[in-house]
């Protein structure tokens, strides 16, 4: 049990970031970083939407403009269950299938697939990096790179990156290229602010949409046709949560790991779940979501994986 601030790091520098890649992500998701890293991945697939082909897709189901705090709950456990039991448990296992089994109906490029699995590598760096308590050291990231690698084989996305900076440079060339105004991605991307703006009481709507903006970049905002925040609102917000970081560094460690199941955002289960019920059984046409996999099953940890 970690009792000095900067002692589970040394923890993490400790361990091997290929070997021990799922343990090093758990302590960096769990213990060092749960609240940065749930923004940071909400933030990640937020900027996805901006991409027309994703947008317009996810539109279409009306999984996120009909449904938005049931998809946004599916999500977060999905991935939670690998981080928090592994790839090659029980419970990471049947999260890896239901994923899959959600993904299959469509026929999404590779392009969209690797573009997508780049912002979970690399926006929480990005994030911590400005916001956290601590900038990510190089275990970290090289973890969340091994991490995710194995998550994209799991899922059939191929030619995927081997390094955080070919993850990086991959992102910032596909955004490059593809980011650009559809009225279908703006109604998803309104659907989600306004979910982010419901977790909090209800006169706060507005400021909380104004300062979701103001952590967004200008390109980003001009694909979705946003006026941009204020310099002044801008820096208020960004300094304000910069200070958040500083004040949790004063902080004790955690000493119990906080999953993303346990947050506050996620609604939809508070009598709890089953893995292999979350998300849909969609056909072609109805229901999805922007990444699919290839083929009839999967592989996992070694062993194929039927379809449920």
């Amino acid at each position: 049990m970690a009792t000095k601030r900067f002692e589970r790091l040394e923890e993490i520098r400790r361990l091997d970031p290929e070997r021990d890649a799922s343990e090093i992500y758990r302590l960096m998701v769990a213990y060092e970083f749960p609240w940065d890293v749930a923004r940071a991945l909400e933030l990640a697939l937020y900027r996805t939407y901006a991409v027309p082909s994703v947008g317009r897709l996810l539109a279409e189901t009306a999984e996120l403009t009909g449904r938005t705090q049931k998809r946004y709950d599916d999500t977060v456990l999905l991935l939670d269950a690998v981080v928090e039991h592994g790839f090659g448990s029980d419970e990471g296992r049947t999260a890896i299938r239901r994923i899959n089994g959600m993904h299959r109906s469509y026929d999404i490029s590779n392009e969209d697939m690797r573009y997508v699995l780049s912002t979970f590598v690399v926006m929480p760096k990005r994030w911590i990096d400005a916001y956290g308590w601590r900038r990510l050291s190089g275990h970290e990231t090289h973890a969340s790179v091994v991490h995710y690698r194995t998550l994209g084989q799991h899922m059939g996305i191929k030619e995927i990156p081997g390094s955080y900076e070919e993850f990086e440079q991959l992102l910032d060339a596909y955004e490059a290229e593809h980011f650009r105004w559809d009225p279908r991605s703006r109604e998803v991307s309104d659907a989600t602010l306004a979910l982010m703006a419901s977790w909090y009481p209800r006169p706060l709507s507005p400021l909380l949409r104004t300062g979701t903006l103001a952590l967004l970049d200008d390109h980003l905002l001009r694909a979705f046709r946003y006026e941009p925040p204020s310099p002044l609102t801008r820096s208020v917000v960004r300094r304000a949560v910069r200070l958040r970081g500083r004040a949790v560094r004063l902080l004790a460690p955690r000493t119990a790991p906080h999953f993303a199941r346990q947050n506050p955002e996620v609604k939809g289960y508070r009598g709890g779940y089953r893995t292999e019920e979350l998300g849909t059984w969609p056909r072609p046409g109805v229901g999805g979501c922007p990444v699919r996999a290839v083929g009839s099953a999967e592989v996992v940890g070694g062993s194929e994986v039927s379809e449920r």
